[in-house]
């Protein structure tokens, strides 16, 4: 994968982890559940769409299981599916990634 096709991967990772954390902040929930439904549905979404276009990646996530298999890839990806989790568990507060 060249550089170019990273970047529009990154990006296409970023806004649909974006979309998924929009829709879960419509589902009601408030505090610690929203937080906690914002990470998991993201981290799916995330992941999902990795093994999708990157299949050959490793991926260390803030919100998964670790494998030592990552050590042995030629490439990776370090996620955090929502960033800002402060900011992203208060409704309507808007300062999170």
């Amino acid at each position: 994968m060249s550089g170019h096709d990273d970047a529009r991967l990154a990006r296409l990772l970023a806004q649909a982890a974006g979309d998924a954390l929009l829709t879960v902040r419509t589902q009601g929930l408030t505090g610690r559940d929203l937080k906690d439904a914002g990470d998991a549905r993201a981290q799916e979404v995330l992941a999902a769409l990795l093994a999708e276009h990157a299949p050959g990646d490793a991926v260390l996530s803030e919100e998964a299981a670790d494998s030592s298999a990552r050590l042995a890839a030629d490439r990776g990806w370090i996620i955090d599916p929502l960033d800002g989790t402060r900011g992203g568990s208060e409704a309507p507060r808007d300062a999170w990634a």
